[in-house]
């Protein structure tokens, strides 16, 4: 059970913990697709559903800017945690009425 906030009393509260996780692997993820998709974007014919093939001669290109806007994404995210945080010690919680961070 969330507690609830210290300013105005609302109980919709979000476990920071949880939300640091979740957008660490999100951006993660975001990140490794774009890298992905711009190290294997400079295709010579434009791109139609019905005749896309990838070139698997690009696809070392493509794991590396997967791998490089992976770690990008979730350096961004930890950066983004790391300011939004409240100092101490405990679970930190964010109010989802009036954005006041507590623990």
């Amino acid at each position: 059970m969330s507690p609830p906030c210290l300013r105005c009393a609302a109980v919709r509260t979000l476990n920071l913990e949880t939300a640091q996780r979740i957008g660490t692997v999100g951006s993660s993820l975001v990140g490794g697709a774009i890298g992905a998709w711009r190290a294997s974007s400079h295709l010579t014919s434009p791109l139609t559903m019905a005749t896309f093939r990838f070139p698997l001669a690009k696809l070392p290109a493509a794991v590396v800017g997967a791998v490089s806007g992976s770690q990008a994404g979730s350096r961004a995210a930890a950066l983004f945690f790391t300011q939004k945080l409240p100092p101490g010690e405990g679970t930190p919680w964010l109010c989802v009425s009036c954005g006041h961070t507590f623990r």
